[in-house]
């Protein structure tokens, strides 16, 4: 079976988020609660989807606690990625970042030295936070006129302060051309500074005036990827991203989402490459039928409620997950972003069952094959924008910020 973009069967990632995505996963008899904030932790689930030899793993974060009785607490995902980097040598890793609250800047270099770290094979989802309560550990920011109730402002707002915040950081990254540094200890030359560039970006969000302090990322651009699931998150990521993720809940549903899709991309006028559009979907896996049903019931009563999500829930087994990612990927998908309801357990599931499962079919890798993760996804490495020398010398600029 031959996949999008000239890749090979189907292109599948694993979202991982603290111990699981069912909210009473922490109390699952297999979860590690204990462990969750540890560096062997993380590694150890990246080794495992590494294993399974998924295209890339994305690490969430977050602002505020989760409600009482659940899982508290967290680490940097971007922190987090970067301890992954050393440990692991293929699977791409994508950590989330606010937008609304952290500078474009400080998100461009911490995304770039993970691409640096981890040998071409970061990604970046930014994340916008609506919430007062959000704002509220910053102190820089008060509701926008006419925001919805315990909101800062009105979605559309935030995701066109989200487009204005990545297009900073892709011009940060290629701020500096490639082949800046020369490294001449014979003639004192570390950088041509003719190649480093001001970016001069204004707009109603930010004034930035770089460049920015670290080299442009062996990918040239890391990979931007978007959650759609309002109309402005859908036109976000017809703006600004490389990757999409959907939250259809059938085939016809999975259609209709990828149509939206590309009517966005017309709309916003994208050119060049289209977005890799992968569909959530959070599962439970177990080997007998109607186990991983059962397992899921069980956690919805400690919890009192279970999963409150847009994303379909899949409980069943690794054929039957086979089954449907095959039949929904023909509605237009690159590939799946499967979310483990608990960690470890589904995490297993995916890689040592799903996934022999699939390459039995011919519908997954049984190697990695390209060293970074555009390549992975057939994304071409991009030329950087600014090909001129810069206007005046580097050591003089300022990084700039919201306006």
């Amino acid at each position: 079976m031959t996949g999008l973009y000239g890749g090979t069967g189907l292109h599948l990632a694993v979202a991982l988020d603290g111990v699981g995505w069912h909210p009473a996963a922490w109390r699952a008899p297999d979860a590690r609660p204990a462990d969750l904030f540890t560096a062997r932790y993380w590694a150890d689930l990246a080794r495992e989807a590494e294993r399974g030899l998924l295209d890339f793993v994305t690490i969430e974060d977050a602002l505020t606690p989760r409600p009482a009785g659940r899982l508290q607490g967290g680490l940097d995902a971007v922190l987090v990625a970067a301890r992954l980097a050393p440990v692991t040598g293929h699977i791409g890793l994508v950590p989330t970042t606010d937008v609304t609250h952290t500078e474009p800047f400080h998100v461009s270099i911490g995304v770039a030295s993970l691409d640096f770290a981890s040998y071409g094979r970061a990604g970046w989802r930014p994340r916008v936070s609506a919430g007062v309560a959000e704002a509220g550990h910053f102190g820089r920011r008060r509701a926008s006129a006419g925001a919805p109730p315990g909101r800062i402002a009105s979605d559309a707002e935030l995701n066109a302060e989200a487009a204005d915040a990545v297009e900073v950081v892709r011009r940060l990254w290629d701020s500096w051309e490639d082949g800046a540094e020369i490294r001449d200890a014979s003639t004192g030359r570390f950088l041509d500074r003719d190649r480093l560039h001001y970016i001069d970006f204004e707009g109603p969000y930010f004034n930035v005036r770089g460049p920015s302090i670290t080299p442009r990322p062996p990918q040239g651009q890391p990979v931007v990827t978007v959650l759609a699931d309002t109309a402005p998150a859908y036109e976000l990521a017809a703006r600004s991203a490389d990757v999409v993720y959907l939250t259809p809940d059938s085939r016809a549903g999975t259609g209709a989402a990828v149509s939206r899709v590309r009517a966005a991309e017309a709309a916003a006028g994208r050119g060049g490459e289209p977005l890799r559009v992968f569909a959530d979907l959070l599962v439970f896996i177990d080997d007998r039928p109607g186990a991983a049903a059962v397992r899921k019931a069980r956690l919805d009563e400690l919890d009192g409620a279970g999963p409150a999500s847009s994303v379909e829930v899949f409980t069943g087994t690794a054929v039957e997950l086979a089954d449907l990612l095959e039949e929904r990927r023909d509605a237009g998908l690159t590939g799946f972003r499967l979310r483990p309801g608990v960690l470890p357990h589904d995490l297993t599931g995916i890689t040592r069952r799903l996934v022999p499962e699939l390459q039995r079919r011919g519908a997954f890798r049984t190697a990695y094959r390209e060293t970074t993760l555009r390549a992975r996804l057939g994304l071409a490495r991009p030329e950087g924008r600014y090909g001129a020398p810069a206007s005046a010398p580097a050591a003089a600029a300022t990084t700039g910020g919201r306006s």
